[in-house]
């Protein structure tokens, strides 16, 4: 028979703090990181408590589970979200609020770099290096630039596995010519360690750069990065 004290703990609401310490968000970012965390578990330490007798951990899966993917979850209205079970108002607006810092911040980014031109490799590696740092996959990175070498957007074309990345003119210069680009550099990261091009890089730049030739968009560079170095393929005259 359950007793009055069972009860009362099936009633009250699941917080991050039920959880196992090893299992906890908060702990899990303080020791790793937050790039290390999983959507569940961001969407877990915004949202901060579950529902009578449910973790926090399944009402954010449970959010995941209904939006295919960020961009539907970024743009669902208050109302979409507040229906979900264990959401509510509070919550739907403390998601929304979540999403909006972040818009702005790429808005603060993206002005503040659109004022600047993107003269020198290290230009274009600070705008990158946050993003890439810790990686253990090859992440492929185009920055289209204006005709003044200014920044219109940075996008990632692919991410490949430990040792190899697939990347196809195709996608990189439909992005480019989406954005009316006139020019635009690459870079990608090397996990290993060491930012020494290899062949591969080498055949693929050269591929890259003639069919830009061919549609009329300059590259400028292709830039390989590590956490702590970087090589351009332009400094190298392997462009």
């Amino acid at each position: 028979m359950e007793s009055n004290m069972d009860k009362e703990h099936s009633k009250r609401s699941f917080t991050i703090r039920d959880l196992p310490i090893s299992e906890r968000p908060r702990e899990r970012l303080l020791k790793y990181g937050p790039e290390t965390l999983s959507l569940q578990e961001i969407l877990a330490l915004i949202l901060g408590r579950g529902i009578s007798g449910e973790s926090v951990l399944v009402t954010a899966q449970r959010i995941l589970n209904k939006f295919r993917n960020l961009k539907d979850l970024a743009s669902a209205s208050l109302e979409e979200l507040s229906k979900i079970k264990g959401v509510g108002l509070a919550k739907a607006s403390q998601i929304k609020a979540a999403f909006e810092l972040g818009r702005r911040k790429e808005d603060s980014f993206y002005q503040y770099y659109q004022q600047k031109r993107i003269k020198i490799p290290e230009d274009a590696v600070n705008l990158v290096k946050s993003r890439l740092k810790g990686k253990k996959k090859e992440y492929f990175l185009v920055l289209l630039l204006s005709v003044k070498n200014q920044l219109l957007n940075i996008v990632e074309i692919s991410k490949g596995s430990l040792d190899s990345n697939i990347v196809h003119p195709r996608e990189v210069f439909k992005e480019a010519i989406s954005a009316s680009a006139a020019s635009c550099i690459f870079i990608h990261n090397h996990p290993s360690g060491d930012p020494t091009p290899s062949e591969e890089d080498i055949q693929l730049t050269r591929r890259l750069k003639e069919a830009g030739e061919i549609i009329g968009i300059d590259v400028l560079d292709h830039i390989i990065v590590t956490d702590l170095k970087f090589v351009s393929l332009k400094e190298k005259t392997l462009l």
